[in-house]
């Protein structure tokens, strides 16, 4: 067997550990019937959906008629700035508020990409954090601190 497009089978391989995974966190609900839901019963059925994508993406990264692609190496350095941004998000949110802890979440993961700019990190920092407050602050009301301790 032969793996042409190596990038495809990757992503088919995480696809189907992250299936299993939740597939048997799922045990310790009752799955129920599908006229009577049991609280199992969606993520069981998620993920042998997602299992069998999973498996016909796998299956299309050996086939004969796959592009070849080779699977590139980690930016580390991408993975912490963005790990770290949603970290700090996490931590920022209660003292500092949504709008400030957006702002630094979307600076700091910006930080990740070789292609950085100011300017399209400021334009993107003020479109997310409408659409945030839209959404989550008036859309669905939930209770988050929209500002900083010292504004409220």
């Amino acid at each position: 067997m032969v793996i042409r497009n190596q990038r495809a089978f990757g992503a088919g391989v995480l696809f189907l550990a992250a299936a299993s995974f939740y597939f048997f966190t799922s045990f310790n609900y009752v799955t129920g019937t599908a006229g009577r839901m049991g609280p199992g019963f969606f993520p069981k059925t998620v993920s042998i959906l997602l299992a069998l994508v999973s498996v016909g993406i796998i299956i299309s990264a050996v086939s004969p008629r796959a592009t070849i692609e080779k699977l590139e190496p980690w930016d580390f350095k991408g993975l912490f700035w963005i790990a770290g941004s949603v970290v700090l998000f996490g931590v920022a949110l209660d003292p500092l508020g949504l709008v400030c802890a957006l702002v630094l979440l979307i600076i700091v993961s910006s930080l990740a990409s070789p292609e950085f700019g100011w300017r399209g990190a400021i334009i993107n920092t003020i479109v997310l954090v409408i659409f945030c407050l839209g959404v989550f602050v008036y859309g669905i009301n939930l209770q988050f601190p929209v500002w900083p301790v010292w504004f409220r």
